[in-house]
């Protein structure tokens, strides 16, 4: 259980912040970056909501448990996997929470307007930010990747395909809030020449 009294607490004030082994990292550091870009997309899908809450109710409650496991994400990414024994089970991201992903996105493209060009982002409020949420987590998944190159460090395969899928549902659904696509923005390329 978490439990935060105190939101100060002066240990970041050198520039460090600590991950979930205990261990000191600069806060510019790549792991630090990817799940600060993980909590980004999260709030980002937040902002989303405001506009899918009360008329997406089926997406609304797709896009709540992403929102929960990005969280479970940032905590995958905070506590590295070195082969070091902890003492504990930490956190990771599992092939089921990546299964239903796909299966929530199998449900959306159903009814979608198959696309003859590539979308631009906009057409309702809704889509918009959703097409923001996409970009903030196709970000995430950069940083991920980049972090897997980088000497002594890990990140699963599977924290690597979950954030892929949930920026393809984002894409989804982004069109599904767009009337099914029939909204979509598309682009026409060379058009303002």
């Amino acid at each position: 259980m978490v439990k935060l009294n105190k939101i100060y607490t002066r240990t970041g004030d050198d520039g460090t912040t600590g991950l979930g082994t205990g261990e000191r990292r600069l806060k510019s550091d790549l792991r630090i970056d990817a799940y600060g870009t993980i909590d980004e997309a999260n709030a980002c899908i937040g902002m989303a909501r405001i506009h899918t809450a009360a008329t997406h109710l089926a997406i609304d409650a797709m896009l709540g448990r992403i929102q929960n496991d990005l969280f479970d994400l940032g905590a995958d990414l905070a506590v590295p996997d070195d082969g070091k024994p902890l003492g504990y089970e930490p956190l990771r991201i599992t092939a089921v929470q990546t299964d239903r992903v796909e299966k929530d996105i199998d449900l959306l493209n159903k009814d979608l307007q198959p696309l003859k060009s590539f979308v631009l982002n906009g057409g309702t409020p809704a889509a918009a930010a959703l097409h923001l949420a996409r970009t903030v987590a196709r970000r995430a998944e950069r940083v991920m990747v980049a972090l897997t190159q980088a000497p002594g460090e890990h990140v699963s395969r599977e924290a690597i395909k979950y954030i892929n899928r949930v920026s393809d549902f984002l894409f989804v659904a982004a069109r599904a809030v767009n009337d099914n696509g029939n909204a979509d923005v598309l682009w026409v390329p060379g058009k303002n020449r």
